[in-house]
């Protein structure tokens, strides 16, 4: 092994970093299970057990890189699938995951009823291992695996089982999904990644990075920010338009590089810093970009899914709805990287620049 600067110096791997379990005992969040993971970089995240392994608050040294709701953590409410009862219980974080087999609005059809984003985000994991480094055998990598379950008797029974991970000295976060229908019928399936950064990271003149064709669509945003001619890549101050449900949404079609990863973030330069969100494009076609910009509720969404958030009725109608056969599953990567250094800052600007 090559020798490490802390080599003979340290006693317990903690010093370095690792992941920290705990439960919240005051709040709306009283009795929810978090993980708090510490890369040893300045990157540490909490990963809130009963909230689907979502990620809650992010930071990088002391910049947060997640935009938190002013609701927060809350406990779980499994059952909260009807109109926007969503909403109550959206703390933001950096990542709220949304379906599994609706994403979008709510709605109601000969199929049944859905509430918006669908109901994985209020199902508790069952955890089935966490893994620590051990850094004196070389061990850097670090990870915790769970199993959310979208169930009902005599109807779908979708389950979600996660892979959260980091390694020791890397400024980064790896997800791996994967979704598997444990039901006897095809189960309809959307799945959306609903990664919410806000300030500082967020700020007036942030860039916000993707490449790729793009749509606004009219039915749900006024097209102010979204439109020829003007610069919807740099982050606004906020605005009063943007006050209660004010805001602006573009589907986008990122372009992939030769080995399929698509590469989304954001860049302050004020702070040298940036955060790349990488995504398979065979897994995840879609990419919406939520631009949110309420006084006192600043964020920007940089979301890859399977289909936008058209919601399951309209997936339906245009014949994009995935379905999920008994016994079968599909996967799903996405990767969460900060980068400090000019070097990698100009490395990364370089390869995801727009050119239009």
């Amino acid at each position: 092994m090559i020798p490490q600067p802390w080599q003979d110096k340290i006693s317990h791997p903690t010093q370095l970093g690792g992941i920290e379990t705990a439960v919240l005992d005051n709040g709306p969040g009283k009795g929810t299970r978090i993980a708090w993971i510490n890369t040893g970089t300045g990157l540490r995240y909490k990963v809130v057990l009963d909230r689907a392994m979502d990620i809650a608050d992010a930071f990088y040294n002391q910049h947060s890189l997640a935009w938190i709701s002013h609701g927060g953590i809350t406990a779980p409410e499994p059952f909260s699938n009807h109109g926007l009862e969503w909403l109550r219980t959206f703390g933001g974080g950096l990542i709220t995951t949304c379906g599994l087999s609706h994403v979008g609005g709510p709605e109601q059809d000969a199929t049944g009823e859905r509430g918006l984003h669908g109901q994985i985000s209020n199902i508790p994991a069952e955890i089935e291992s966490i893994i620590q480094p051990d850094p004196f055998t070389g061990q850097m990598e670090m990870s915790i695996t769970g199993r959310m379950k979208q169930t009902q008797v005599l109807g779908p029974s979708l389950e979600l089982k996660r892979n959260l991970s980091s390694t020791l000295g890397r400024a980064s976060i790896r997800i791996k999904d994967e979704v598997i229908n444990r039901g006897n019928t095809p189960a309809p399936h959307m799945l959306l990644y609903h990664c919410n950064f806000g300030w500082p990271l967020v700020d007036e003149g942030t860039d916000i990075i993707w490449n790729g064709e793009w749509q606004s669509p009219g039915e749900v945003t006024s097209t102010k920010i979204f439109r020829e001619g003007n610069n919807f890549r740099k982050c606004s101050p906020p605005l009063d338009t943007h006050a209660g449900s004010g805001e602006e949404v573009a589907f986008i079609q990122v372009t992939p590089d030769a080995a399929g990863w698509c590469t989304t973030g954001l860049h302050n330069a004020r702070l040298n810093l940036a955060v790349a969100l990488r995504f398979q494009k065979a897994q995840l076609p879609w990419f919406t970009n939520w631009q949110h910009w309420g006084k006192n509720e600043y964020v920007t969404g940089l979301e890859p899914g399977t289909h936008p958030p058209i919601g399951q009725a309209k997936a339906r109608e245009q014949q994009q709805l995935l379905f999920i056969n008994p016994g079968e599953s599909r996967h799903y990567e996405l990767e969460i990287e900060v980068f400090t250094s000019p070097d990698s800052i100009l490395k990364f600007l370089q390869n995801n620049i727009s050119a239009d």
